[in-house]
């Protein structure tokens, strides 16, 4: 077009750009199309999972360890629900009025346990060597998929946001998760240790029924959740680091519970390997889950593009002019949490009641909640 050309010759060529740019642009949305349609195939595939992790549903979890015995009684035991009404603890009909079924107000000492709680979780891991975070509590969609989680499909646990392309988080894996996406990482910064503070949002699609009620399963609930970036070699030791410091913390709050390791039908999309917590809960007459440490090796970093280089140099020659350095590679992931507040205080009230309706409040949280050491009940 810049040389002397005919007439005819430079409106032949104008044309012929102008066709092409038109067909690019079909061509790139096409491409669009098909990306966005191979990455909702992508994610319908799970990871891999440990060669030790029981085969089959939930039934077929198998028992890693037991600690404690349930507390006897000498009295009619009262659930979490009788306790927080006559001790004035919550209230879920007046929630139900303001926000709908499966929120609740606390009130009184409650929501000093609920501070207590968080402040003792944080420091206590804090001493292990995590980061401190709070976290924003929306995030873009693109982040909860790459996550491994399905923001839009049928029975999500996920509140999205109409007209927008955000969510609620359910957990603040999600946020913690995007921390450090499509970036490399030196090695020697690895491993990456958070502790975040976050409230969690959940629809709990298709939770009905007596063995949810209450503070059990709810639809907003604080969360102290830790989170390690790693290298491939190493996650393995770091997941029994967490469920370690999982079980030091329950054992130290005095609660009879049970590790378990899960079977692979209940190991969600991005977990290779997943360890749950279940505490006895006497008003409630069964175990109920508290807590929760999966690995998910590489399937999150690979989507979010989180990497680490070594410093060392590369073992093959490198062509001219090229780095010597080693090739980036994919850092695993790991999250556990710390504490999921509601069902710590089921378990704190249902375990701690006294004959008297008063509830001994476990000792490491006292100073976190000026030196209280009983609920009692209100006068009447």
């Amino acid at each position: 077009m810049k040389g002397k050309l005919e007439s005819s010759e430079r409106q032949r060529l104008i044309e012929e750009g102008k066709n092409l740019k038109e067909g690019l642009l079909s061509l790139e949305e096409d491409l669009l199309k098909l990306t966005d349609e191979l990455q909702q195939e992508a994610q319908c595939i799970p990871n891999m999972t440990h060669p030790d992790v029981p085969i089959g549903g939930e039934d077929f979890s198998t028992i890693r360890k037991m600690v404690g015995t349930p507390h006897e009684f000498s009295f009619p035991v009262k659930d979490h629900l009788q306790l927080g009404k006559e001790l004035d603890l919550f209230d879920f009909d007046a929630a139900s009025e303001v926000s709908g079924s499966k929120f609740y107000y606390l009130k009184n000492e409650a929501v000093m346990l609920e501070m207590g709680l968080i402040n003792w979780t944080l420091l206590e891991v804090m001493k292990r060597g995590f980061t401190p975070l709070t976290t924003p509590e929306i995030v873009r969609s693109s982040i909860v998929e790459k996550c491994g989680f399905q923001p839009r499909g049928a029975n999500t646990q996920v509140y999205s946001i109409e007209d927008s392309d955000q969510c609620l988080i359910g957990t603040a894996e999600i946020p913690v998760g995007g921390i450090h996406m499509d970036s490399i990482i030196a090695a020697s910064l690895l491993p990456l240790k958070y502790v975040a503070v976050s409230h969690c949002f959940r629809t709990e699609a298709g939770a009905a029924g007596t063995a949810s009620r209450g503070l059990y399963r709810v639809h907003q609930f604080s969360k102290v959740e830790m989170f390690i970036l790693c290298r491939p070699e190493e996650s393995d030791f770091y997941h029994e680091e967490l469920i370690r410091i999982e079980e030091d913390l329950f054992s130290s709050l005095g609660l009879h519970y049970k590790t378990l390791d899960m079977a692979s039908g209940d190991l969600g999309a991005p977990a290779y390997r997943k360890f749950d917590i279940e505490a006895w809960m006497p008003g409630l007459a069964r175990f109920g889950e508290i807590s929760s440490a999966s690995n998910c090796t590489d399937y999150q970093s690979r989507r979010l593009g989180i990497r680490f280089r070594s410093s060392e140099p590369a073992l093959t020659n490198p062509k001219k002019g090229k780095s010597n350095l080693a090739p980036p590679q994919f850092v695993h992931t790991l999250n556990a949490t710390a504490c999921a507040v509601p069902r710590m205080i089921v378990c704190i009230l249902e375990n701690n009641q006294q004959e008297d309706g008063s509830v001994i409040i476990p000792e490491p949280l006292r100073p976190f909640m000026g030196g209280l050491e009983f609920i009692h009940p209100k006068p009447r």
